[in-house]
């Protein structure tokens, strides 16, 4: 995220809300600063919909609106859009970039939510993002965020008018164990957030996305809910 601070108040921020714990400290974080938060839902037929259903409730919870969009991605290269690649569990050993990655997914996001921002005249878009304690994934790092913003200001109307839509990052930095901080001193109802990456009943707190949140709450010493 940018140094400079916003002037927020009153004015309206575009929220990528995927149902589960960054991007619902992220949408609490813009709110705290005053945005007017319209939440945007991807629907690209991920192996479960559990994730869809946690967005709605937090969404709900922060009195924010939502739009689910549905859109087609291609139905292989990651294991959370092919049924037939296994879910495999957290393994330090592994290394480089896990199954997981979605080819494309936050550049295709945040292009969708570039349009929606221009279209309603929102003035920032924000993303819970982060690249500590998470799996590599290139698009979530710090200088894919640098160069994205440099296609908003180039690619855009307002951009070339000197009227660029900010892409906030505001947990890029930061740990999942700092993330859950904030997000409790924001009040962020974490027990509606899903992070497993399979879609039962309860979380397998096995996956990657399940090892990170435990580890986080044991040593940010908070108890999830």
């Amino acid at each position: 995220m940018p140094n400079k601070r916003l002037k927020a108040s009153g004015k309206k921020a575009v929220i990528l809300l995927s149902g589960g714990l960054d991007s619902a400290v992220a949408l609490y974080f813009a709110k705290k600063q005053g945005f007017k938060c319209h939440c945007l839902v991807f629907d690209y037929h991920q192996r479960h919909r559990r994730e869809i259903k946690s967005a709605r409730a937090v969404a709900e919870s922060a009195g924010s609106p939502i739009e689910i969009l549905k859109i087609h991605l291609p139905a292989k290269g990651s294991s959370l859009l092919d049924a037939n690649l296994r879910l495999t569990t957290y393994d330090l050993r592994l290394k480089g970039i896990p199954a997981t990655y979605v080819p494309g997914r936050n550049i295709i996001f945040l292009s969708f939510a570039l349009s929606f921002a221009e279209t309603e005249k929102a003035s920032a878009i924000f993303i819970g993002a982060h690249a500590q304690d998470y799996s590599g994934y290139p698009d979530c790092r710090p200088d894919f965020y640098r160069d994205f913003r440099r296609v908003a200001k180039s690619g855009t109307k307002v951009g070339v008018e000197g009227r660029p839509i900010e892409i906030c990052t505001p947990l890029i930095h930061k740990t999942k164990a700092q993330i859950i901080k904030m997000g409790k001193r924001l009040g962020v109802p974490f027990a509606l957030t899903w992070s497993c990456y399979r879609g039962a009943r309860v979380p397998c707190g096995k996956c990657d996305s399940c090892y990170y949140r435990i580890k986080g709450f044991k040593e940010a010493g908070i108890k999830d809910i």
